[in-house]
């Protein structure tokens, strides 16, 4: 079984859409069913306050296990950019120019997540590097979203700097409605083997979580705008049955056991002046 990591952060991405791609280009912009590291790494830079052009090698060294309270459902909009504008004000092309009115429309097809919530664990052995993503998260240089900046988060996103994150993970009150037909596993998704996800359940998971499932392309190299780059990375997941006492639903109820929890788990973490 792999170890354990001994600290970390703990986050909650929830709101009304969200959107992860990892295929997107032109016309088509896809989203992904659970936050990618390209957009958890690109939020942590613009909390730090960091240029497109500036590296995140340090960033990309962190390892992300993602919860999914509730999955979603992805919708699909039809977009469109730059219509009945003057010649002037129109779209502008990639050699500097306007485009033609007859072509000043742009069409494009783009994918949300609605309604879906997840926890997520940022842990690393550098704790320097944690406890100033902390500071970017509760005090941000620039706003941060989900995915987009057409989806803003519902509330605050970092929950607490914990040890033995993991655990928390497993153990947090779930966003979400206890199932009707019976006991559904709760899926996580990693960077790194869940082998070591601390469960205690009588019925099987789908997995061990120490072999991944294949390979997705979003751990970023570079944001610079003209030279965007991505590597692959292997996926790990893990679908797990957890206790019915998990699932705190919505709203307030929710808020509450979540806030209930943090008070009685997590230390308070110190504010740092700007």
């Amino acid at each position: 079984m792999t170890e354990r990591p001994s600290c970390g952060l703990l986050l909650r991405l929830a709101g009304p859409l969200q959107s992860w791609g990892t295929h997107s280009k032109y016309s088509r912009r896809d989203t992904a069913r659970f936050p990618t590291r390209s957009g958890i790494v690109g939020m942590l830079a613009a909390g730090l306050g960091r240029v497109r052009q500036a590296s995140v090698d340090d960033l990309t060294e962190l390892s992300m296990t993602v919860r999914v309270d509730r999955p979603g459902v992805v919708l699909s909009d039809f977009h469109t950019v730059g219509g009945g504008l003057p010649a002037d004000e129109t779209v502008i092309t990639v050699d500097g120019k306007h485009r033609p009115e007859r072509k000043s429309t742009l069409i494009s097809k783009r994918q949300y997540l609605a309604d879906a919530a997840f926890t997520l664990a940022l842990t690393s052995d550098d704790e320097a590097l944690l406890h100033a993503c902390a500071a970017a998260l509760r005090d941000p240089y620039w706003p941060l979203f989900l995915g987009r900046r057409s989806c803003p988060p519902e509330g605050p996103i970092l929950l607490g700097c914990v040890e033995d994150p993991l655990r928390h993970l497993v153990q947090m009150p779930l966003a979400a409605k206890r199932p009707r037909n019976g006991p559904q596993p709760i899926e996580f998704y990693g960077d790194s083997p869940l082998g070591a996800l601390p469960v205690n359940s009588d019925a099987p998971d789908k997995g061990d979580g120490d072999h991944h499932s294949g390979e997705v392309t979003d751990e970023p190299t570079s944001f610079a705008p003209l030279a965007r780059q991505y590597r692959p990375r292997p996926l790990y997941r893990r679908a797990v049955h957890l206790p019915d006492a998990s699932y705190e639903g919505f709203g307030t109820g929710y808020l509450e056991k979540l806030q209930n929890y943090i008070d009685t788990h997590f230390t308070t973490p110190e504010r740092n002046p700007r």
